[in-house]
């Protein structure tokens, strides 16, 4: 396992999930009311920079190897996944909506866990909706975490119609990817 910069970063995201739920989890007489959303905003707004910079630096630095490319998704999966479970813990989020972004996560990674094995992965890469789907909910999610409204600004209403918007771009890329993969889906089965 390489050890630099970047993946310490990745490695830092990770370990950053459990401090995020935690702070829902300590004593009131430690932190409380807005200062707890405010604590797991901060954590969760860090740990989605670190997204962007470790994959920026291993870019710059040339510092990408294959296990960074293997715990990059898992990090941000696994955050996003957590924050979503909080959000509907704290009555914040319908389960429905998390239930259709944590699936869509899975459904895509095991698509794309396939389409490696049988040589086709660049058929299911990145695309320009998933990136817009991903900046969506890394918005909504820190809104709707803090919650309390900043003078006359409903955060909690701009996170919710953020999350909706994730929602929908989270189905439409699913699709999207999906309708990419579908002739490898066909002729794998052909071959069989």
């Amino acid at each position: 396992m390489p050890l630099n910069i970047p993946i310490l970063l990745t490695w830092l995201r990770i370990v950053l999930i459990p401090l995020m739920i935690a702070v829902y989890y300590v004593p009131e007489s430690w932190v409380h009311g807005v200062g707890r959303d405010l604590a797991a905003t901060l954590i969760f707004t860090v740990a989605a920079v670190t997204d962007w910079l470790d994959g920026y630096l291993a870019r710059r630095w040339n510092q990408t190897s294959a296990f960074g490319a293997f715990l990059d998704p898992v990090a941000d999966k696994l955050m996003v996944a957590a924050a979503l479970i909080m959000l509907v813990q704290l009555g914040r989020l319908d389960a429905i909506l998390a239930a259709i972004i944590i699936g869509r996560e899975i459904t895509i990674s095991a698509l794309r866990e396939w389409m490696a094995q049988i040589g086709a992965h660049k058929s299911v890469a990145v695309s320009m909706i998933g990136k817009i789907k991903t900046t969506a909910q890394m918005i909504a999610i820190p809104l709707l975490l803090y919650r309390a409204p900043i003078g006359s600004f409903s955060v909690q209403e701009a996170g919710t119609w953020l999350i909706y918007v994730a929602a929908v771009l989270t189905l439409w890329s699913m699709g999207y990817y999906m309708r990419m993969a579908w002739p490898h889906l066909i002729e794998a089965d052909r071959k069989r």
